[in-house]
């Protein structure tokens, strides 16, 4: 089922007992919270803990400018990039030194892959990230909208609690990291 940023919205706004919206256009306080507050909850939340769903790779264009300092090239980051998770080069997406600064990727190499979460629809949210981020939407319009600070404090420990049952649902949909390169292991071999 699509999801919207107002459906999102609505849900916490529901949660709070608020009038629901249709649009994030509309002119009552209900939407303007929503439209002021939404983004950037949604990217806060998308940055907290990497994804697996909003995780992404991809060969970044170098750049003619040079970094100042530290490192010999500057690569452009990709659209909606929120948060970089690491980096590398050829088949490998980790394992390079880098920098992120001025919205620029500095390293060493002369290419880099990049692998990092970005901004995507609310259409592709899964629904265990979408009730986690309702959750949190709803505690965090409570007391511009309700002026309740106690109910705010309740309904942000709900918010906590759908956020680790995101994260760990999330993370039970990979291998576990395994350890590479550790001079330890390979000495005992």
């Amino acid at each position: 089922m699509p999801t919207t940023a107002a459906e999102l919205c609505t849900r916490a706004l529901i949660a709070l007992g608020a009038r629901p919206i249709a649009s994030l256009e509309e002119t009552g306080v209900e939407a303007q919270v929503c439209r002021t507050l939404y983004p950037g909850l949604r990217d806060t939340l998308l940055t907290a803990h990497p994804w697996s769903f909003a995780t992404a790779q991809a060969g970044l264009p170098r750049l003619a400018a040079l970094p100042v300092a530290d490192f010999r090239h500057a690569f452009q980051l990709p659209d909606g990039f929120l948060r970089a998770l690491s980096a590398g080069r050829g088949p490998r997406g980790r394992g390079l030194e880098y920098r992120i600064a001025e919205n620029r990727l500095h390293a060493n190499a002369g290419e880099v892959v990049l692998t990092y979460i970005h901004r995507m629809p609310e259409s592709e949210f899964p629904a265990f990230f979408q009730h986690a981020l309702t959750a949190r939407l709803a505690a965090e319009f409570c007391l511009p909208i309700t002026e309740s600070i106690s109910r705010a404090e309740a309904l942000m420990r709900i918010a906590e609690g759908a956020f680790q049952q995101a994260k760990q649902i999330d993370s039970q949909q990979d291998a576990p990291p395994r350890i590479e390169d550790f001079a330890l292991f390979e000495a005992r071999w």
